[in-house]
Parts: C-alpha cells; structure tokens; sequence
C-alpha cells in the first residue's frame, strides 16, 4: 500500500511539484533513455507525476503507459496533456516481457526499503528482452521523511546496484549528483541505468 502522509503530500503540492518538473524539451538523462529506446517502443513512467517525461516521451515517438499512485497526479497529468496516465501503485505492476523500457524516475524511492526487492524484481519480468531500466534514488542510509511529510529509502550506489542485478538487470552505468527537489532541500542521488539480457 502507497504510504498515506506520502500521497497526501503530493495532492497537496500537485501544481507546485508539476511547476517544478515542468521542462520545453527533454533533459540529458530522459534523452539518453528515448535514444536507447526503438522507434515506438512502450515504456512504463512508472510514478508519472504530472506526466512531462511521458509527454517528451511521446513526442518523441514513444508509447508511454504513465502511472501514479496519486489520484491528484493522474488527473493533472491528463488534464495538461491528455495522456492516458492511469491510478496504480508499485503493487499494480505485473506481466511479462510488456514494455521496452521502464522509466523509474525518484519513484521507488517512496517504496519501503523491504520492499524494493519484490518491486525491482517485478519491473524485470515486465521488461522484454534487451529493455532498458532506468531509476532515480537519492542516496544516504536508512527511511526518513522530509519537511513535507514524505516517505524516503536512501540507497548507497552500491546497494542500488546489487538490488537491480539481484533482479536480473545487468547494469550499464551510475551517475551521482545534488539538486533541489520540492522540499526545498538540495540533496545528493544516483541515476543507475541497466538492460535485461536477451
């Protein structure tokens, strides 16, 4: 189950957080994933926010399937671009071999660290063949929540790493950084970018 004070932060702060995520054309990291990514490939935005990735995605020549545990989210993701973002939680994801990407952007970072296993484990056997897996975390020890109520599961680069290939993801590279986020704090992260083995 999505954590409540979580998903109450994100209704509260719906307009801020899409304000915030708002961007005329795709960053570095979500053009390297449309680059990687065939000619109208499927890909799971799995905790879509307001959509802006999957609407880059999109005019890109993807076929985004966006979802979000947050009713909030879903409903303004639709209404700013029409997008079919759908409700479903981590919980949610199931199937095989369905999409060519995942595109896990500080998502799971909201996920129980017990549970990021099972989680990473089903993303896999979502993933067809050569998909390619990208995830956001921010990095540190422990759960903890931030100023605004939300959950968090800090990861060491190493332990994201060994949680995706214990997946059966082989990872291709790391990049750490610092930004501000919608608490306001500036806080260090990985981007950890991994294909399923043919």
């Amino acid at each position: 189950m999505p954590d409540a004070r979580t998903l109450a932060a994100y209704a509260a702060k719906a307009e801020d957080y899409a304000a915030l995520t708002r961007t005329d054309a795709p960053g570095a990291e979500l053009t390297r994933f449309i680059e990687s990514l065939p000619e109208a490939a499927k890909v799971l935005d799995l905790g879509c926010g307001p959509a802006t990735a999957s609407a880059h995605m999109r005019a890109a020549g993807l076929r985004p399937d966006p979802v979000d545990a947050s009713p909030e989210m879903v409903a303004l993701a639709n209404a700013t671009h029409d997008i079919g973002a759908r409700l479903a939680t981590f919980d949610d994801i199931a199937g095989e071999a369905v999409y060519d990407g995942v595109w896990a952007n500080f998502s799971l970072l909201h996920a129980p660290r017990a549970d990021l296993p099972r989680y990473l484990a089903a993303l896999a056997r979502a993933l067809r063949p050569g998909g390619v897996f990208h995830i956001g975390m921010k990095t540190g020890e422990g759960e903890a929540r931030d100023a605004l109520g939300r959950h968090y599961t800090y990861v060491s680069v190493p332990e994201l790493e060994a949680l995706v290939s214990a997946a059966g993801l082989q990872v291709t590279d790391t990049r750490e950084g610092r930004e501000a986020g919608l608490a306001g704090t500036v806080d260090p992260f990985v981007i950890l970018n991994a294909r399923k083995l043919p």
